[in-house]
């Protein structure tokens, strides 16, 4: 499929007016082509409104049809075949295996989506029915549904060109929700956007939905962007990126006449607290597994462990050790951009310049030429780390810091001062299990996900699972972007208060008609 530097708006390819972007391949720091002209702040009012027409009619789709439509998302992005994955490679220098991977993730979602559609429990039927004899007071026929909020911005981020992008699971879950979705498609990989952009439009022209269900645009994100969240057709915002990013468009929601949610990926550190009879026993091996996780996509996941907290003492020194041997033997790689492996290295190179900060290890020296980040491990004392708030910064990339604390007490005081956090991690042995449950009351506080006895890169996407977290690692605690539950932020309740059973939507009608799992007069009717 040959690219065309356009822009997707409804069932058109519409070129921009605005300065082009290209492409780097990071690996070879050359241009690719071709170039993407941004959009202006009229295509977004374009996409906005076909979107803004195409919501009643997408939403009352049968809901069999939305859920073959995400199946036929799926189909299309296979079709594409090696094609997408050699752009993308191009585009993000991540490795073509990881790639092939992330394409089945990004299948995968979009299938589980399928499924939740077709399950129907995401609409939380619910009947109270009429009591007219009650006393004092009769009560009336109360019946409940979710109902889609509207429009949908997606912000693609830069680390996943599939799985967070175009067809992530933001998309997935707005468009399972009843949500038409416009894409601001991320600035590094506007290639591989443009091949999934079509892959979802085609998939809107074979189901006969309206042509605003999808749009994509390019541009800059303090202007396409931010003109995007501001306009009124949009109802929610979904985002994975930088916290600047994601505060600036918080505040852009909030500023709006009709204030929307914005959900924002932003910020975590993923701490890992090595419990002491786990360090005693295996600290040397669960080392070997952190530095391997550390270095894993070149530290570019947003649940990578940049912070690993330990009891000072001879355990802790082994484990230091052999953190230190085991990220020596890594060599550098090629991180996604430019401009995200300079901040990698002025991250680095600022802790270790730090007064307080020791280096434990490095890996192979970075290579600026192909934007290659060399890894490493620094230490420090959790007195100074309670006494030094950048401490805390997030560097994205293969960089971590260790934190030895005289005593529980003080692994505790450091998690108390910990932010919010996408996971923590605990690496325990049964005899810690006393410990680690004095532990677990903070941690569930400050964690969207808590993890024993393994390492947390790697999000599987499932009912169960939960990708969010408190401020910063998200805007909205109460929310996951990744699995099942992720559909939730996207849809609202309605209650229908005496309506005739033909104006209810079918989920709360009399008769159940889509056979779905309903709560009527407080008792679960599967």
């Amino acid at each position: 499929m040959p690219l065309t530097g356009s822009m997707l708006i409804g069932a058109q390819a519409v070129t921009g007016s605005g300065p082009a972007l290209h492409a780097i391949d990071p690996a070879r720091r050359a241009k690719l082509e071709p170039g993407y002209p941004a959009g202006t702040r009229d295509d977004v009012a374009r996409a906005a409104e076909l979107a803004r027409d195409a919501f009643d009619r997408y939403r009352a789709a049968p809901l069999e049809t939305r859920a073959q439509f995400l199946e036929t998302i799926a189909e299309e992005i296979l079709a594409i075949g090696d094609e997408l994955i050699e752009r993308a490679h191009q585009e993000t220098g991540l490795p073509v295996a990881r790639l092939q991977g992330e394409r089945g993730r990004t299948v995968g979602q979009l299938r589980l989506f399928a499924r939740v559609v077709r399950d129907g429990y995401f609409l939380d039927a619910t009947v109270d029915p009429a009591l007219p004899e009650r006393q004092p007071l009769p009560r009336p026929d109360l019946r409940l549904a979710n109902v889609p909020l509207g429009p949908v911005a997606v912000f693609g981020a830069s680390n996943f060109p599939l799985a967070f992008s175009v067809a992530g699971g933001d998309t997935a879950s707005a468009l399972a929700a009843g949500c038409p979705v416009i894409v601001k498609a991320h600035n590094a990989h506007p290639g591989t956007a443009e091949l999934v952009g079509r892959a979802v439009q085609k998939a809107v022209a074979k189901h006969k939905l309206p042509e605003g269900t999808f749009s994509l645009l390019y541009g800059a994100g303090a202007e396409i962007g931010t003109a995007l969240v501001e306009h009124p057709a949009i109802k929610a915002v979904g985002f994975t990126g930088s916290r600047r990013g994601g505060l600036a468009l918080v505040a852009a929601a909030n500023a709006r006449h009709e204030p929307i949610p914005v959900y924002a990926e932003m910020a975590s550190i993923n701490p890992v607290f090595v419990m002491p009879a786990a360090l005693a026993a295996r600290g040397e091996s669960i080392a070997q597994g952190f530095v391997d996780s550390l270095v894993m996509g070149v530290g570019q996941f947003c649940t990578n462990p940049g912070l690993v907290i330990g009891v000072a003492g001879p355990d802790l020194e082994r484990f230091s050790a052999a953190a230190g041997k085991a990220v020596a033997a890594k060599g550098a790689a090629t991180m996604l951009t430019p401009g995200i492996y300079a901040a990698y290295e002025e991250g680095e190179a600022a802790l270790a310049k730090h007064a307080k900060v020791s280096t434990v290890g490095r890996g192979e020296a970075s290579k600026p030429e192909a934007c290659a980040a060399g890894a490493v491990v620094f230490a420090t004392t959790a007195e100074e780390f309670l006494a030094h708030d950048e401490l805390e910064a997030e560097v994205f990339g293969p960089a971590s810091l260790i934190v030895a604390c005289k005593d529980l007490d003080q692994v505790q005081a450091v998690a108390e001062h910990l932010e919010g956090q996408l996971t923590a991690t605990l690496f325990v042995d049964d005899a810690d299990v006393a410990a680690t449950r004095a532990l677990l009351p903070v941690l569930e506080r400050k964690a969207g996900r808590i993890l024993a006895n393994g390492y947390p890169t790697g999000v599987e996407v499932s009912h169960a699972m939960v990708h969010g977290g408190p401020f910063p690692a998200t805007s909205n605690a109460a929310t996951t972007s990744v699995g099942a539950t992720a559909i939730r932020r996207f849809l609202r309740p309605v209650c229908y208060q005496n309506l005739p059973d033909a104006l209810l939507p079918q989920s709360v009608q009399a008769a159940n008609p889509l056979g779905l799992p309903r709560m009527v007069d407080g008792v679960l009717e599967a």
